[in-house]
């Protein structure tokens, strides 16, 4: 089983996997509205628009598990990323990133270790993974990190599809 195989939930609530973007380079976030990080969603968005059309895309998972600064409902998340950020990329269901409740793509996605080595719990919103186009995840980058930092930009260019 891949990552492409776990059982996931869009926003609206419809049956979803990571599978839907195989042959694609996925950055997942775990995102937030009321965040000191909030405006990464800008950044997110431009690499969206970026590299959409070279086989990427960003997906965006709501958590409110940090401070709750992800309070709202569905539509709220949705009308707040639409209106706010021009959001075009997918979201998921609000989910778990941490603790008894995680979610099991990220107790998979936790395994994976940071520039620095470390593994482990998600550190706050906005923490992003890079996952291959045939589902493996290849990078972790810390919620410090803006999303088109050289880093970034860099580790998604080279997981690219070879189109």
């Amino acid at each position: 089983m891949t990552l492409h195989d776990i059982p996931l939930r869009t926003l609206a609530g419809e049956p979803t996997t990571l599978g839907a973007f195989e042959g694609s380079a996925v950055l997942l976030v775990n995102v937030a509205s009321q965040c000191g990080l909030t405006p990464q969603y800008a950044g997110l968005e431009r690499l969206q628009k970026e590299y959409a059309g070279r086989g990427f895309t960003v997906v965006g998972v709501p958590c409110n598990q940090f401070a709750g600064q992800e309070p709202g409902t569905a539509e709220e998340i949705e009308t707040f990323c639409s209106t706010t950020y021009g959001v075009s990329f997918p979201l998921l269901e609000k989910t778990e990133v941490n603790g008894e409740g995680r979610h099991p793509l990220y107790a998979e996605l936790t395994k994976l270790a940071d520039a620095e080595g470390a593994a482990g719990d998600v550190q706050w919103n906005f923490e992003k993974f890079l996952i291959s186009p045939d589902g493996e995840p290849v990078a972790r980058i810390r919620p410090g990190v803006e999303p088109e930092a050289p880093e970034v930009v860099s580790v998604i260019e080279a997981n690219l599809p070879q189109r």
